[in-house]
């Protein structure tokens, strides 16, 4: 059994909670790969997902993919043009089709939101490749804006939303250096004993 973290927007494999995810699974035997993906203060949508794309290689039903944010749809855009195969779960922290307006506070962080935000994502095809999606969000995430994100998560693709009291971001802004639900709902879904 294999995990790929996929970090946020301006994050890295140190950041947040991703090194702690990766130990506690590691304790457990599972493999875990945390990517530096390229330009990630300005990320962009081709060059993230081949990324992930060589990364996993060939995926399989022991194939685990947890996203952050940007990562999320990282995740799901990899889904969505994957040809053959699938894997056996997501879980994604703080994912998003919409943000809040007004936490875009500069032209760049508006040019560099702007793609993933306008570029559709094809749910069905996402769906024929995982057995799984797990979306977890906090109540006051100041990018995320809740409902309608919960919202589409569940419609577009049937996933089991979690939502946390108080917890930002997921990031270092909301002091997220550990993340017991998502190692939880991982778990769950690799048919691991926690």
């Amino acid at each position: 059994k294999r995990v790929i973290i996929v970090h946020r927007c301006g994050g890295s494999p140190t950041a947040d909670w991703y090194p702690w995810l990766k130990r506690e699974l590691e304790h457990r035997g599972i493999s875990v790969v945390v990517p530096a993906m390229p330009t990630p203060d300005a990320p962009e949508i081709t060059s993230w997902v081949t990324t992930l794309q060589n990364v996993i290689g060939t995926p399989d039903k022991n194939t685990y993919l947890v996203g952050h944010s940007m990562g999320c749809q990282t995740i799901l855009r990899y889904l969505e043009q994957l040809r053959t195969g699938s894997i056996g779960g997501t879980v994604l922290v703080a994912g998003f089709f919409t943000l809040i307006p007004s936490s875009l506070t500069t032209p760049k962080e508006k040019k560099i939101a702007r793609p993933w935000l306008e570029t559709p994502i094809n749910n069905e095809k996402v769906k024929e490749r995982v057995e799984k999606i797990v979306a977890i969000f906090s109540d006051n995430d100041p990018f995320v804006p809740l409902e309608e994100n919960r919202h589409s998560f569940e419609k577009g693709y049937g996933a089991k939303t979690i939502t946390k009291n108080a917890k930002g971001h997921y990031d270092e802004d909301s002091k997220t250096y550990n993340l017991p639900i998502a190692l939880k709902e991982v778990l769950k879904m690799a048919g691991v004993e926690e």
